[in-house]
């Protein structure tokens, strides 16, 4: 999945939307580390250096679009936009693992539970400009393969799940009542929301996502009904996209975020 971020440049994202009238900066966030490396300590790296071209790219009124190869770089992003932070989470994945409740020690499965201050709470705080966001102020869905503790958690929590099947009508009450709760948001799109039927986005793809349409029409109600000021698209293993279908959607995908901005009167 870490080839996708440079997939996508080379395929001609930045190319695609500036046809679309934007006017497009390309920044690669690389680990300061040269020597060693580790999970968890190149990833919270990585976060903080997200965080920080996120808070200078908001500074200088322009949308951050973070292509990312897993999903951590989303606590980046939401240090990188500060608090008061919403968070629409449409994901094949649930990410609220913890090192308690995962079975596979992956940590990229515990994002959102780091975004909410479930866990890595120290390493966390280290990212300027980090505050958990509120669990009643996000919204995760498409979620649809969970670890049985994951689930448990989830269940708990007041997260708000919406299935990949669920319709305007349905979704649109849910954004307007999280809209009265936080005055920002961050859309984070994992390319394996898509139903596999439609393409493989990596080797975690399950039954049951978003046809393209779907995720587009999803898209545009979030960035019709919201004022989004950041979208991740991460995830996407080019290797397991023989037909180029995946990519077309994530080109399709930025697309729609991008040109909803003005709806909601924020800078492109």
């Amino acid at each position: 999945m870490g080839a996708g971020p440079e997939h996508l440049r080379a395929a001609g994202l930045p190319e695609h939307l500036t046809r679309q009238g934007h006017n497009v900066d390309v920044q690669m966030i690389e680990p300061h580390s040269i020597n060693w490396r580790a999970e968890v300590q190149t990833s919270f790296e990585l976060m903080r250096a997200v965080a920080q071209q996120v808070s200078a790219a908001r500074d200088a009124g322009r949308f951050p679009l973070v292509l990312s190869g897993n999903c951590l770089s989303a606590v980046g992003v939401i240090a990188g936009l500060g608090e008061g932070m919403g968070v629409i989470w449409i994901d094949a994945h649930g990410d609220f693992n913890t090192p308690q409740t995962t079975t596979s020690g992956f940590l990229d499965g515990m994002t959102l539970a780091t975004a909410t201050g479930k866990c890595w709470v120290e390493l966390a705080n280290g990212i300027e400009g980090f505050m958990p966001v509120p669990e009643d102020a996000v919204v995760l869905i498409g979620a649809r393969d969970l670890d049985p503790g994951e689930k448990a958690a989830l269940a708990r929590s007041s997260i708000v799940r919406l299935g990949a099947d669920a319709t305007p009508d349905a979704i649109e009450p849910v954004l307007q009542t999280i809209a009265c709760r936080m005055n920002k948001f961050y859309v984070h799109l994992d390319m394996d929301a898509l139903d596999p039927s439609v393409g493989r986005a990596n080797g975690y793809s399950a039954r049951g996502g978003f046809s393209n349409e779907n995720l587009q029409t999803l898209l545009s109600t979030i960035s019709s009904h919201l004022p989004v000021e950041a979208l991740t698209i991460a995830s996407y293993d080019p290797s397991y996209d023989t037909d180029g279908k995946v990519c077309a959607s994530a080109f399709a995908s930025a697309a729609t975020v991008s040109a909803g901005l003005s709806h909601v009167g924020q800078n492109r």
